[in-house]
């Protein structure tokens, strides 16, 4: 559905939000070094405006941390 990749030298952020079988909605944040071991976390909301807004909310603080988005090709 949506999914934001951010940043930085030798980082990287991700989230990303999906919907499972039982019609609610996750959003998946993922960071670490790269080519390293990921830190991954799960939170569950039961409909999209919810999750995307969080969505966006966790990317924007990434971006205050010094991530920046890539752009899609």
């Amino acid at each position: 559905m949506l999914a934001l990749l951010l940043t930085r030298p030798g980082r990287f952020y991700r989230v990303e939000v999906t919907e499972n079988l039982f019609g609610e909605y996750s959003v998946l944040r993922e960071w670490g070094k790269s080519g390293r071991r990921t830190q991954p976390l799960v939170c569950w909301f039961s409909n999209l405006r919810e999750a995307v807004i969080a969505a966006e909310r966790w990317a924007r603080g990434a971006e205050r941390r010094g991530f920046h988005r890539l752009r899609a090709a």
